[in-house]
Protein backbone atom coordinates (compact mmCIF):
# COMPACT_ATOMS: atom_id res chain seq x y z
CA UNK A 1 0.00 0.00 0.00
CA UNK A 2 2.75 2.45 0.98
CA UNK A 3 4.75 1.39 -2.07
CA UNK A 4 1.85 2.08 -4.41
CA UNK A 5 1.30 5.48 -2.86
CA UNK A 6 4.95 6.36 -3.30
CA UNK A 7 4.89 5.34 -6.96
CA UNK A 8 1.79 7.42 -7.54
CA UNK A 9 3.39 10.44 -5.87
CA UNK A 10 6.52 10.13 -8.01
CA UNK A 11 4.42 9.83 -11.16
CA UNK A 12 2.46 12.94 -10.20
CA UNK A 13 5.63 14.95 -9.61
CA UNK A 14 7.10 13.77 -12.95
CA UNK A 15 3.90 14.81 -14.73
CA UNK A 16 4.03 18.27 -13.18
CA UNK A 17 7.70 18.71 -14.14
CA UNK A 18 6.99 17.58 -17.71
CA UNK A 19 4.19 20.12 -17.98
CA UNK A 20 6.40 22.92 -16.64
CA UNK A 21 9.23 22.02 -19.03
CA UNK A 22 6.84 21.88 -21.99
CA UNK A 23 5.40 25.28 -21.09
CA UNK A 24 8.85 26.82 -20.75
CA UNK A 25 9.92 25.30 -24.07
CA UNK A 26 6.81 26.66 -25.80
CA UNK A 27 7.35 30.18 -24.43
CA UNK A 28 11.05 30.05 -25.34
CA UNK A 29 10.14 29.03 -28.89
CA UNK A 30 7.67 31.91 -29.15
CA UNK A 31 10.31 34.38 -27.92
CA UNK A 32 12.85 33.06 -30.44
CA UNK A 33 10.37 33.47 -33.27
CA UNK A 34 9.67 37.07 -32.21
CA UNK A 35 13.38 37.90 -31.93
CA UNK A 36 14.52 40.26 -34.74
CA UNK A 37 16.94 38.85 -37.29
CA UNK A 38 19.76 40.49 -39.28
CA UNK A 39 17.49 40.80 -42.31
CA UNK A 40 14.27 41.74 -40.50
CA UNK A 41 14.39 43.98 -37.42
CA UNK A 42 10.75 44.64 -36.52
CA UNK A 43 9.59 47.23 -33.98
CA UNK A 44 6.07 48.49 -33.44
CA UNK A 45 6.14 49.91 -36.97
CA UNK A 46 4.57 47.78 -39.67
CA UNK A 47 5.79 47.75 -43.26
CA UNK A 48 3.17 48.55 -45.91
CA UNK A 49 1.90 45.46 -47.77
CA UNK A 50 4.27 44.19 -50.45
CA UNK A 51 7.25 46.35 -49.39
CA UNK A 52 9.01 43.46 -47.69
CA UNK A 53 8.87 41.41 -50.90
CA UNK A 54 10.09 44.29 -53.05
CA UNK A 55 13.04 45.04 -50.77
CA UNK A 56 14.11 41.39 -50.78
CA UNK A 57 14.72 41.43 -54.55
CA UNK A 58 16.52 44.77 -54.77
CA UNK A 59 20.23 44.68 -55.57
CA UNK A 60 20.84 47.77 -53.45
CA UNK A 61 21.36 47.60 -49.70
CA UNK A 62 18.05 48.50 -48.02
CA UNK A 63 17.35 49.99 -44.59
CA UNK A 64 13.95 51.04 -43.23
CA UNK A 65 13.85 53.48 -40.28
CA UNK A 66 10.95 54.43 -38.06
CA UNK A 67 10.21 57.83 -36.52
CA UNK A 68 12.69 57.19 -33.67
CA UNK A 69 15.53 56.34 -36.13
CA UNK A 70 15.39 52.68 -35.14
CA UNK A 71 15.95 50.09 -37.86
CA UNK A 72 12.72 48.35 -38.81
CA UNK A 73 14.26 46.28 -41.56
CA UNK A 74 17.78 45.93 -42.96
CA UNK A 75 19.10 43.65 -45.70
CA UNK A 76 22.15 41.46 -45.21
CA UNK A 77 24.05 43.66 -47.66
CA UNK A 78 23.48 46.64 -45.38
CA UNK A 79 25.19 44.77 -42.56
CA UNK A 80 28.01 43.69 -44.87
CA UNK A 81 28.68 47.33 -45.79
CA UNK A 82 28.65 48.32 -42.13
CA UNK A 83 25.59 50.57 -42.47
CA UNK A 84 23.69 49.02 -39.53
CA UNK A 85 25.16 48.27 -36.12
CA UNK A 86 23.27 47.43 -32.97
CA UNK A 87 19.91 48.13 -34.56
CA UNK A 88 20.91 51.67 -35.53
CA UNK A 89 22.06 53.33 -38.74
CA UNK A 90 25.80 53.78 -38.27
CA UNK A 91 26.47 56.44 -40.91
CA UNK A 92 25.74 59.89 -39.53
CA UNK A 93 25.39 61.56 -42.96
CA UNK A 94 22.73 59.04 -44.01
CA UNK A 95 20.97 59.36 -40.67
CA UNK A 96 20.73 63.13 -41.11
CA UNK A 97 19.36 62.64 -44.63
CA UNK A 98 16.69 60.33 -43.22
CA UNK A 99 15.69 62.89 -40.59
CA UNK A 100 15.46 65.66 -43.19
CA UNK A 101 13.33 63.47 -45.48
CA UNK A 102 11.03 62.51 -42.59
CA UNK A 103 10.57 66.19 -41.81
CA UNK A 104 9.77 67.56 -45.28
CA UNK A 105 9.01 64.41 -47.35
CA UNK A 106 11.59 65.26 -50.01
CA UNK A 107 13.58 62.52 -51.76
CA UNK A 108 17.33 62.99 -51.34
CA UNK A 109 20.36 61.39 -52.99
CA UNK A 110 24.07 61.81 -52.34
CA UNK A 111 27.35 60.01 -53.08
CA UNK A 112 29.60 59.31 -50.10
CA UNK A 113 33.01 57.78 -49.41
CA UNK A 114 32.84 55.49 -46.40
CA UNK A 115 35.72 53.79 -44.54
CA UNK A 116 35.95 50.13 -45.47
CA UNK A 117 35.35 47.82 -42.51
CA UNK A 118 38.06 45.40 -41.50
CA UNK A 119 40.96 47.21 -43.20
CA UNK A 120 43.54 49.43 -41.60
CA UNK A 121 44.66 51.01 -44.85
CA UNK A 122 42.03 53.73 -45.01
CA UNK A 123 40.49 52.38 -48.20
CA UNK A 124 37.31 54.24 -49.16
CA UNK A 125 34.03 52.59 -50.08
CA UNK A 126 32.19 54.67 -52.68
CA UNK A 127 28.41 54.49 -52.30
CA UNK A 128 25.32 56.24 -53.61
CA UNK A 129 22.62 56.76 -50.95
CA UNK A 130 18.99 57.57 -51.77
CA UNK A 131 16.40 58.35 -49.08
CA UNK A 132 12.64 58.46 -49.63
CA UNK A 133 9.56 58.50 -47.37
CA UNK A 134 7.77 55.16 -46.97
CA UNK A 135 4.25 55.82 -45.80
CA UNK A 136 3.61 58.37 -43.06
CA UNK A 137 5.99 57.04 -40.39
CA UNK A 138 8.82 55.20 -42.13
CA UNK A 139 11.82 56.22 -44.22
CA UNK A 140 13.49 54.01 -46.80
CA UNK A 141 17.26 54.18 -47.43
CA UNK A 142 18.75 52.50 -50.52
CA UNK A 143 22.54 52.31 -50.81
CA UNK A 144 24.41 51.16 -53.90
CA UNK A 145 28.10 50.22 -53.86
CA UNK A 146 29.89 52.20 -56.58
CA UNK A 147 33.45 51.18 -55.69
CA UNK A 148 33.97 48.71 -58.52
CA UNK A 149 32.25 50.97 -61.06
CA UNK A 150 34.52 53.85 -60.10
CA UNK A 151 37.60 51.66 -60.34
CA UNK A 152 36.61 50.51 -63.83
CA UNK A 153 35.92 54.09 -64.88
CA UNK A 154 39.34 55.19 -63.59
CA UNK A 155 40.98 52.37 -65.56
CA UNK A 156 39.13 53.46 -68.69
CA UNK A 157 40.15 57.09 -68.23
CA UNK A 158 43.78 56.11 -67.76
CA UNK A 159 43.61 53.85 -70.78
CA UNK A 160 42.16 56.59 -73.01
CA UNK A 161 44.76 59.06 -71.75
CA UNK A 162 47.60 56.60 -72.37
CA UNK A 163 46.33 55.70 -75.84
CA UNK A 164 46.01 59.37 -76.74
CA UNK A 165 49.55 60.02 -75.56
CA UNK A 166 50.99 57.01 -77.38
CA UNK A 167 49.22 57.87 -80.63
CA UNK A 168 50.22 61.52 -80.38
CA UNK A 169 53.94 60.74 -80.47
CA UNK A 170 54.19 58.94 -83.84
CA UNK A 171 51.49 61.12 -85.43
CA UNK A 172 53.32 64.28 -84.35
CA UNK A 173 56.62 62.87 -85.60
CA UNK A 174 55.09 62.05 -88.98
CA UNK A 175 53.72 65.58 -89.25
CA UNK A 176 57.11 67.16 -88.49
CA UNK A 177 58.96 64.80 -90.81
CA UNK A 178 56.58 65.50 -93.68
CA UNK A 179 57.24 69.22 -93.24
CA UNK A 180 60.98 68.51 -93.22
CA UNK A 181 60.67 66.54 -96.47
CA UNK A 182 58.85 69.43 -98.11
CA UNK A 183 61.48 71.94 -96.96
CA UNK A 184 64.32 69.70 -98.18
CA UNK A 185 62.76 68.86 -101.54
CA UNK A 186 65.93 69.99 -103.31
CA UNK A 187 68.20 67.82 -101.12
CA UNK A 188 67.84 64.14 -102.10
CA UNK A 189 69.95 62.90 -99.18
CA UNK A 190 67.84 64.77 -96.64
CA UNK A 191 64.64 63.56 -98.28
CA UNK A 192 65.88 59.98 -98.09
CA UNK A 193 66.86 60.38 -94.45
CA UNK A 194 63.52 61.92 -93.46
CA UNK A 195 61.60 59.34 -95.48
CA UNK A 196 63.39 56.59 -93.58
CA UNK A 197 62.38 58.18 -90.29
CA UNK A 198 58.80 58.47 -91.53
CA UNK A 199 58.78 54.77 -92.34
CA UNK A 200 59.98 53.94 -88.82
CA UNK A 201 57.27 56.09 -87.21
CA UNK A 202 54.62 54.66 -89.54
CA UNK A 203 55.66 51.14 -88.54
CA UNK A 204 55.52 52.12 -84.89
CA UNK A 205 52.02 53.56 -85.36
CA UNK A 206 50.88 50.41 -87.18
CA UNK A 207 52.24 48.17 -84.41
CA UNK A 208 50.53 50.27 -81.75
CA UNK A 209 47.15 50.14 -83.48
CA UNK A 210 47.49 46.39 -84.07
CA UNK A 211 48.34 45.71 -80.43
CA UNK A 212 45.40 47.83 -79.31
CA UNK A 213 43.19 45.68 -81.53
CA UNK A 214 44.79 42.51 -80.13
CA UNK A 215 44.31 43.69 -76.54
CA UNK A 216 40.67 44.54 -77.19
CA UNK A 217 40.13 41.15 -78.79
CA UNK A 218 41.64 39.11 -75.95
CA UNK A 219 39.66 41.11 -73.39
CA UNK A 220 36.31 40.74 -75.13
CA UNK A 221 36.49 37.35 -76.84
CA UNK A 222 36.09 34.00 -75.11
CA UNK A 223 39.11 31.98 -76.27
CA UNK A 224 37.51 28.70 -75.23
CA UNK A 225 34.61 29.02 -77.68
CA UNK A 226 36.88 27.90 -80.54
CA UNK A 227 39.37 26.05 -78.37
CA UNK A 228 41.40 23.14 -79.67
CA UNK A 229 44.45 21.12 -78.61
CA UNK A 230 47.52 23.16 -79.59
CA UNK A 231 51.00 21.68 -79.88
CA UNK A 232 53.49 23.57 -77.76
CA UNK A 233 56.30 22.70 -80.19
CA UNK A 234 54.44 24.54 -82.95
CA UNK A 235 53.87 27.59 -80.75
CA UNK A 236 57.58 27.72 -79.90
CA UNK A 237 58.61 27.32 -83.54
CA UNK A 238 56.23 30.11 -84.58
CA UNK A 239 57.53 32.45 -81.86
CA UNK A 240 61.14 31.77 -82.84
CA UNK A 241 60.40 32.36 -86.51
CA UNK A 242 58.70 35.66 -85.65
CA UNK A 243 61.84 36.97 -83.95
CA UNK A 244 64.45 35.35 -86.18
CA UNK A 245 65.34 38.56 -88.03
CA UNK A 246 65.76 40.69 -84.88
CA UNK A 247 67.83 37.97 -83.23
CA UNK A 248 70.04 37.59 -86.29
CA UNK A 249 70.67 41.33 -86.45
CA UNK A 250 71.94 41.29 -82.83
CA UNK A 251 73.69 37.90 -83.21
CA UNK A 252 71.53 36.43 -80.47
CA UNK A 253 71.43 32.64 -80.29
CA UNK A 254 67.96 31.15 -79.87
CA UNK A 255 67.64 27.74 -78.22
CA UNK A 256 64.51 25.64 -77.77
CA UNK A 257 64.17 22.54 -75.64
CA UNK A 258 62.25 20.78 -72.92
CA UNK A 259 59.67 18.01 -73.04
CA UNK A 260 58.44 17.18 -76.52
CA UNK A 261 54.88 16.57 -77.75
CA UNK A 262 53.07 18.68 -75.15
CA UNK A 263 49.62 20.11 -75.83
CA UNK A 264 47.62 22.94 -74.29
CA UNK A 265 43.92 23.67 -74.75
CA UNK A 266 42.89 27.04 -76.12
CA UNK A 267 42.80 29.52 -78.96
CA UNK A 268 45.84 28.95 -81.16
CA UNK A 269 46.06 32.54 -82.40
CA UNK A 270 45.98 34.06 -78.92
CA UNK A 271 48.47 31.56 -77.51
CA UNK A 272 50.87 32.18 -80.39
CA UNK A 273 50.61 35.95 -79.88
CA UNK A 274 51.30 35.63 -76.13
CA UNK A 275 54.38 33.42 -76.51
CA UNK A 276 55.58 35.53 -79.44
CA UNK A 277 55.43 38.65 -77.29
CA UNK A 278 57.52 37.00 -74.58
CA UNK A 279 60.20 35.86 -77.04
CA UNK A 280 60.22 39.23 -78.81
CA UNK A 281 60.72 41.06 -75.49
CA UNK A 282 63.56 38.70 -74.60
CA UNK A 283 65.32 39.50 -77.88
CA UNK A 284 64.71 43.24 -77.71
CA UNK A 285 65.97 43.58 -74.12
CA UNK A 286 69.04 41.36 -74.53
CA UNK A 287 72.49 42.64 -75.50
CA UNK A 288 74.17 41.40 -78.67
CA UNK A 289 75.83 37.97 -78.79
CA UNK A 290 73.78 36.50 -75.91
CA UNK A 291 71.29 33.66 -75.82
CA UNK A 292 67.51 33.38 -75.50
CA UNK A 293 66.07 30.02 -74.46
CA UNK A 294 62.54 28.63 -74.67
CA UNK A 295 61.77 25.53 -72.61
CA UNK A 296 58.53 23.62 -72.03
CA UNK A 297 57.75 21.06 -69.36
CA UNK A 298 54.83 19.41 -67.57
CA UNK A 299 54.22 20.08 -63.88
CA UNK A 300 51.73 18.44 -61.54
CA UNK A 301 49.20 20.71 -59.84
CA UNK A 302 46.22 19.99 -57.54
CA UNK A 303 43.70 20.85 -60.27
CA UNK A 304 45.44 18.85 -62.99
CA UNK A 305 48.68 18.89 -64.93
CA UNK A 306 49.97 22.21 -66.22
CA UNK A 307 52.30 23.04 -69.08
CA UNK A 308 55.00 25.58 -68.30
CA UNK A 309 56.65 27.45 -71.16
CA UNK A 310 59.59 29.51 -69.95
CA UNK A 311 61.43 32.18 -71.92
CA UNK A 312 64.86 32.98 -70.46
CA UNK A 313 67.17 35.77 -71.57
CA UNK A 314 70.55 37.18 -70.53
CA UNK A 315 69.41 40.78 -70.71
CA UNK A 316 69.39 43.82 -68.46
CA UNK A 317 67.03 42.30 -65.89
CA UNK A 318 64.14 43.97 -64.06
CA UNK A 319 64.25 45.77 -60.72
CA UNK A 320 61.91 44.80 -57.89
CA UNK A 321 59.84 47.98 -58.20
CA UNK A 322 59.39 47.45 -61.94
CA UNK A 323 58.39 43.79 -61.54
CA UNK A 324 55.22 44.92 -59.76
CA UNK A 325 54.10 46.96 -62.77
CA UNK A 326 55.46 45.34 -65.92
CA UNK A 327 52.11 43.74 -66.79
CA UNK A 328 50.32 47.11 -66.73
CA UNK A 329 49.27 48.53 -70.07
CA UNK A 330 51.78 50.99 -71.56
CA UNK A 331 54.24 50.52 -68.70
CA UNK A 332 57.87 50.30 -69.85
CA UNK A 333 60.90 49.34 -67.80
CA UNK A 334 63.20 51.32 -70.09
CA UNK A 335 61.25 53.91 -72.13
CA UNK A 336 64.29 54.91 -74.19
CA UNK A 337 64.97 51.31 -75.22
CA UNK A 338 61.27 50.77 -75.96
CA UNK A 339 61.28 53.73 -78.32
CA UNK A 340 64.38 52.39 -80.02
CA UNK A 341 62.88 48.92 -80.47
CA UNK A 342 59.39 50.12 -81.33
CA UNK A 343 57.87 48.70 -78.16
CA UNK A 344 54.34 49.82 -77.28
CA UNK A 345 54.14 48.69 -73.65
CA UNK A 346 51.14 46.47 -74.45
CA UNK A 347 52.86 43.14 -75.10
CA UNK A 348 52.96 41.88 -71.51
CA UNK A 349 49.42 43.12 -70.85
CA UNK A 350 48.26 40.96 -73.76
CA UNK A 351 50.21 37.98 -72.37
CA UNK A 352 48.56 38.43 -68.96
CA UNK A 353 45.04 38.56 -70.41
CA UNK A 354 45.63 35.55 -72.66
CA UNK A 355 46.98 33.50 -69.76
CA UNK A 356 44.08 34.44 -67.47
CA UNK A 357 41.40 33.78 -70.10
CA UNK A 358 42.88 30.30 -70.68
CA UNK A 359 42.80 29.45 -66.98
CA UNK A 360 46.54 29.99 -66.49
CA UNK A 361 48.97 32.67 -65.39
CA UNK A 362 52.24 34.35 -66.29
CA UNK A 363 55.01 34.98 -63.77
CA UNK A 364 58.43 36.55 -63.88
CA UNK A 365 61.77 35.90 -62.23
CA UNK A 366 64.46 38.49 -62.79
CA UNK A 367 67.69 39.83 -61.37
CA UNK A 368 69.27 43.05 -62.56
CA UNK A 369 72.28 42.35 -64.71
CA UNK A 370 71.55 38.61 -64.92
CA UNK A 371 68.47 38.45 -67.10
CA UNK A 372 64.85 37.41 -66.77
CA UNK A 373 62.65 34.33 -67.02
CA UNK A 374 58.99 34.71 -67.96
CA UNK A 375 56.93 31.57 -67.35
CA UNK A 376 53.58 30.95 -69.03
CA UNK A 377 51.52 28.29 -67.22
CA UNK A 378 48.55 26.76 -69.02
CA UNK A 379 46.32 23.71 -68.42
CA UNK A 380 47.39 20.64 -70.36
CA UNK A 381 45.11 19.42 -73.13
CA UNK A 382 45.43 15.81 -72.08
CA UNK A 383 47.59 14.67 -74.99
CA UNK A 384 49.94 11.70 -74.75
CA UNK A 385 52.86 12.38 -72.49
CA UNK A 386 56.11 12.90 -74.29
CA UNK A 387 59.48 11.60 -73.27
CA UNK A 388 61.53 14.14 -71.30
CA UNK A 389 64.90 14.91 -72.82
CA UNK A 390 68.14 14.95 -70.83
CA UNK A 391 68.85 18.18 -68.98
CA UNK A 392 71.53 20.47 -70.34
CA UNK A 393 72.81 23.75 -68.90
CA UNK A 394 72.28 27.06 -70.68
CA UNK A 395 74.87 29.50 -69.35
CA UNK A 396 75.70 33.11 -70.02
CA UNK A 397 78.34 33.97 -72.58
CA UNK A 398 80.45 35.48 -69.80
CA UNK A 399 80.39 32.30 -67.75
CA UNK A 400 77.66 33.44 -65.33
CA UNK A 401 74.48 31.45 -65.06
CA UNK A 402 70.94 31.88 -63.74
CA UNK A 403 71.68 30.15 -60.45
CA UNK A 404 68.51 31.51 -58.83
CA UNK A 405 66.25 31.22 -61.84
CA UNK A 406 63.85 28.26 -61.89
CA UNK A 407 64.73 27.81 -65.56
CA UNK A 408 68.48 28.30 -65.36
CA UNK A 409 68.81 24.80 -66.81
CA UNK A 410 67.02 24.49 -70.11
CA UNK A 411 66.48 20.86 -71.12
CA UNK A 412 68.26 19.80 -74.30
CA UNK A 413 68.60 23.22 -75.97
CA UNK A 414 68.39 22.93 -79.72
CA UNK A 415 70.19 25.85 -81.32
CA UNK A 416 67.99 27.26 -84.03
CA UNK A 417 69.53 28.91 -87.07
Amino acid sequence: MDVNAAVAAVAAIAGVLTGVIAALAFRWSEREQRRPTRTSLHTDAVLPPGVDTVLSVLRSSAVVLDESDSVVKASSAAYALGLVRGGKLAVEAMLQMARDTRRDGEIRQVELDLPRRGTGRGEALAVSARVAPLGSRLVLLLVEDLTEARRIEAVRRDFVANVSHELKTPVGALSLLSEAVMDASDDPEAVERFAGRMQIEATRLTNLVQELIDLSRVQNDDPLEDAEPVRVDELVAEAVDRCRHQAGTKQITMAAGGTADLHVWGNRGQLAAALGNLVENAVNYSPARTRVGIAARRVTAPGGDLIEIAVTDQGIGISDKDKERIFERFYRVDPARSRATGGTGLGLAIVKHVAASHGGEVTVWSSEGQGSTFTLRLPEAGAARGRAHPTTRLDHEDGQSHESSPYASLPAPEVLP
